[in-house]
Parts: C-alpha cells; structure tokens; sequence
C-alpha cells in the first residue's frame, strides 16, 4: 500500500498526568519538540532542553502560552558538556520536586564517506549522539536510583540496524545507542526503572529538508510502507506509550517506528 495520508491527530488521555520529565533536543522542530507537545497534552511536567538557546527560549514561550507556564520549563543544554548535564537534572529536581521520565533525543548526523570522513566529523557525531545519550542517561539512573523508580527512552535510529552509504559515524552512534539502551536497562531493573528505545525510520520536520538533498529524501521516502515520511508526532505516540504504565512490563527493548526492523 503506497501514498496513504497521515491519519488524525490523536487526542491526550492522561496518561502522564503529574509526572515530570525532561527531553533532550527539544526546541521546536522535530521529534523532541514533538514529544514534548504530546507529554504536556498527557498531563506531565515537561523541563524542555536544546544546545540551541534562542529557540528553546521560543518554544517554551509557545507551549506556556498553549499550556500555561507552570508546567513548562526550559534550560540550555550542550549534552557533550558533563557540567550542563548535571545542571540539566539538577533543574528538573529543583523545578518539579522530581525526575519520573527522560527522553534522550539529542542527536547529531551527517553525509560523508568513510574514506573522506574526518576524525573530526566522527567524534562530534559520535560525542552528541552516543556519548550524549549516555551522559544523560548515567545522570538521570543516579536520581532514579535513589528516588526508586522511573523511564528513559532513547532516540535510535533503523541505520542502527540497516546499512546506508555516507553515515558510517551516525549509524555506528545509534547502533550503539541501542546496546546502551539494552545493557543499562538489565542494571537499572534493581532500580525499578525501564529504559527503552525507538528506531524511526524518516520523520520530516524543517530542519531535516534543509541537510538532506530531494533525491535522498524521495529514496528514504520510497522505502516506507505507507509510501510518506512519518509525522514527528507519530513517533511521539510512540515514546509516550514507552514512557507511560501501558508499557510497565517492558525494558531493553529496540521498538521499530516504521516496517524496517531487519
């Protein structure tokens, strides 16, 4: 079944209602500001984080007007920074008395071949996307730990499992990202806390058009089922129900937001 319209915009139920959680990447455009839209629109406090300053600053001006501002915070974040992490969580603590959710959407790709790929542009992928998420993730178990109990859902990516020319450092991060997501998980269950993931395939938002070329887009678009890119907020359904009690019975696990699990 090819070119089938994105279905309607499904409506919040509470199935976060007075949880707190914070989201990486979040500024707007793409799955995280996505996420954060859906988690306010399911009750839950929200500390919304980018590297990006100016527009986080924007975006939480947006969602207080929608949702007022009590429920709604922001604070910059470089997830490469060690310091700008712990102030992060410490943040949320101080605003929200509590840490329930992480999403750790922070990530970081682009197009080159391996031979012509510098060190550079490796580690830098690899620092935001992997190292970023493990950064964040070993902050928010050691604030899990002692208040016993809650869920981290981390950002993969389906070029974790399938291979795609020019995205040798991104794939081997979100690979990687996914056997964090794995390994963590069996120690944070003494915990009482559930770490999960989504791999979607293409979820479109402005700032993907503007570093991908047409001809790649209409490639990755031709491999999807529905024969369309996803919508972010589909995606962000997804994490909800990772993050929420419908999904208590499940950790470690790599959930496919698309028909291209291998």
């Amino acid at each position: 079944m090819k070119n089938v319209e994105a279905p309607a915009y499904v409506p919040g139920h509470g199935l976060l209602r007075g949880r707190t959680a914070v989201i990486t990447a979040a500024a707007g455009a793409g799955i995280g500001g996505a996420t954060a839209r859906r988690f306010l629109e399911e009750g839950a406090r929200v500390l919304i984080s980018d590297a990006h300053a100016r527009r986080l600053k924007e975006y939480e001006a947006e969602l207080a007007g929608e949702f007022g501002e009590e429920p709604v915070t922001a604070v910059p974040c470089d997830v490469t920074d060690e310091t700008q992490v712990l102030a992060l969580f410490e943040t949320a603590v101080r605003a929200h008395g509590r840490l329930d959710i992480v999403v750790n959407n922070a990530g970081l790709g682009g197009t080159s071949d391996l031979v012509d790929m510098t060190d550079v542009q490796w580690s830098k992928v690899l620092d935001v996307t992997l190292n970023g998420t493990f950064r964040c993730t070993r902050a928010a178990l050691r604030l899990m730990r002692e208040s016993g109990g809650g869920v981290i859902v981390n950002n993969a990516s389906v070029v974790g499992w399938r291979a795609q020319a020019g995205q040798a450092h991104y794939a081997a991060a979100k690979a990687g990202v996914m056997a964090l997501t794995r390994c963590a998980a069996i120690e944070a269950a003494e915990y009482g806390v559930r770490i999960n993931a989504v791999s979607p395939s293409l979820a479109m938002h402005p700032h993907l058009v503007k570093v991908t070329t047409p001809e790649l887009l209409a490639e990755l678009t031709a491999r999807e089922a529905f024969g369309r890119y996803a919508e972010p907020w589909e995606v962000a359904n997804v994490i909800v129900f990772l993050a929420s009690g419908y999904s208590s019975y499940m950790t470690g696990e790599i959930v496919s937001v698309s028909n291209q699990h291998p």
